[in-house]
């Protein structure tokens, strides 16, 4: 039985992971003395979760969203003493899908122009997504560039798309859990490659997942990548 320490219980991830765990017998959630932390909370809150985390000596699971370079150095410096496993989806479909997005934007090179669309519910804070910028990140690492010399984070006025450039656009309404697309775009034919969230569950199981692979795990940087033996 592996015990995970919440933190950011009752948000809506928190209470997805937390139904997601009822009646499993390999895992269940405590307050005290886990074996690993699970981190679906604020920004803000980063610092203080890390320092309990490293204090405690466990491995901890970073789901938040919306973090800063400030934040990145803290979680590299975390990652010197505990494991850490950092994403911005633990959907394995949408992890998968940036895997495809890398490979496809390393083969077709920039003469295919590169779009990503995400939407999600009205509620969501942090625009483009964590998740859309994973897939910008993904076709960026495939093409060899930095992501913020080629992003185009919102389009406006008159001008003509810049060869090379990766496009988004975030789009919020109702209760839309979240929807990615990645659009290779050449003269004559396009690629779509999609994710569809139906559920907030699949995050969860997801989150699950990271969190039983992580436990035990000698301190350093991980991502989803690594849960599904991706390279």
């Amino acid at each position: 039985m592996t015990r995970i320490g919440l933190f950011g219980a009752s948000g809506r991830m928190g209470r997805a992971i937390a139904g997601a765990l009822e009646g499993r017998p390999d895992a269940e959630i405590v307050d005290n003395a886990p074996d690993v932390f699970v981190d679906f909370s604020a920004p803000e809150a980063l610092e203080k979760h890390l320092g309990e985390a490293v204090a405690a000596g466990k491995p901890i699971v970073i789901g938040t969203t919306g973090l800063t370079a400030g934040h990145q150095r803290m979680i590299d410096e975390a990652a010197t003493r505990i494991a850490v496993l950092q994403a911005a989806n633990t959907s394995l479909g949408v992890n998968l899908l940036a895997h495809l997005v890398r490979e496809t934007a390393a083969r077709l090179g920039e003469d295919w122009d590169v779009e990503i669309v995400e939407m999600h519910h009205r509620h969501k804070k942090d625009a483009p997504s964590g998740t859309g910028l994973l897939l910008g990140r993904a076709a960026a690492e495939g093409r060899g560039v930095d992501l913020d010399a080629v992003a185009d984070r919102g389009r406006d006025g008159m001008g003509e798309r810049e060869a090379g450039r990766i496009g988004f656009a975030a789009l919020r309404g109702g209760s839309v859990a979240g929807d990615h697309h990645v659009i290779f775009a050449g003269d004559g034919e396009r690629i779509e490659l999609g994710h569809r969230a139906e559920s907030r569950a699949i995050f969860a199981q997801g989150a699950i997942r990271a969190a039983l692979w992580l436990a035990g795990k000698p301190a350093g940087r991980y991502s989803m990548n690594d849960v599904l033996g991706l390279k």
